[in-house]
């Protein structure tokens, strides 16, 4: 087993969360349904779906004097495609009040979610679940099929955008040499529960843990969390990070996970964008 070492200090871990999901987009970016755009300046992933987590922008770093015309024109950009988005600020955003000019041009400060990291050494595994929870690897598309039911039910996505995760999930491809892991957690033979490991360069992250709302507060959500957790480690990673919602920021906390930055969220729909469209 090669281990993966991290620097472990608080600027580094806050780092490491924005850094792991822009890896995250950017290998998504290689799918032939994806539009994925590096600019200089910011990070645009595309899927053309009209919903806001499937656009967003993050990674800004706009020049002092030139902030206001290129929030304008990056939302003329998705407004011509009349499509949603979300913009994700953080610590490395440029500049540092930016969320102040996305609300200036229409966007809605939507959330600030807790960047949060462990020390995959450190992770408190005595948490109680429910005996008769199992939790599998997803390893081919009928068993991605069944994680689709609590990922789409526990993030409340209308079914386009809940069946363009599957079919971006699949193309990303199964196996032991893949970025992508999932898993799934059942109760007898329903689907209750997901997750997603993303195994980045230097750490690994957590995404898209769900549990749907019929089972929660039984200690599945952190079942489902740890068995991502668990591979990484075996896998040589000693940190792991994600972005915490607020149902879910407790759970973190009692697996071990602790907080070093906030990550923005500032949304629109394609209506609200306050840029003009017309010439």
């Amino acid at each position: 087993m090669t281990v993966i070492a991290y620097d472990r200090s608080a600027p580094a871990l806050a780092a490491a969360v924005e850094a792991n999901m822009a890896e995250y987009l950017s290998v998504l970016g290689r799918l032939p349904q994806v539009e994925f755009h590096n600019d200089p300046d910011m990070i645009r992933f595309v899927t053309g779906i009209r919903h806001p987590l499937l656009n967003c922008v993050m990674g800004a770093r706009l020049a002092p004097n030139d902030v206001d015309s290129r929030v304008d024109a990056t939302l003329r950009w998705f407004a011509a495609r009349n499509l949603p988005l979300t913009w994700y600020t953080g610590l490395s955003t440029r500049p540092p009040d930016l969320g102040t000019y996305l609300l200036a041009h229409g966007l809605i400060h939507a959330d600030d979610s807790p960047g949060m990291a462990v020390d995959l050494r450190a992770l408190n595994e005595d948490l109680p679940a429910p005996a008769d929870l199992r939790i599998e690897y997803v390893g081919d598309r009928a068993a991605l099929q069944q994680w689709l039911h609590p990922f789409g039910v526990g993030f409340e996505l209308p079914e386009t955008a809940a069946s363009y995760f599957y079919d971006l999930f699949a193309r990303s491809g199964f196996g032991s040499d893949m970025s992508f892991r999932h898993y799934v957690g059942r109760l007898g033979a329903a689907p209750v529960a997901c997750s997603t490991l993303f195994l980045g360069t230097s750490v690994a992250g957590i995404y898209d843990v769900a549990v749907v709302p019929e089972v929660r507060r039984r200690g599945i959500g952190a079942a489902i969390t740890l068995a991502p957790l668990r591979e990484a480690r075996a896998l040589g990673y000693q940190v792991a990070v994600l972005f915490a919602s607020a149902m879910g920021l407790p759970v973190y906390r009692r697996l071990g996970f602790q907080h070093y930055c906030a990550i923005g969220l500032y949304q629109s729909t394609a209506e609200g964008n306050s840029s003009d469209t017309s010439p």
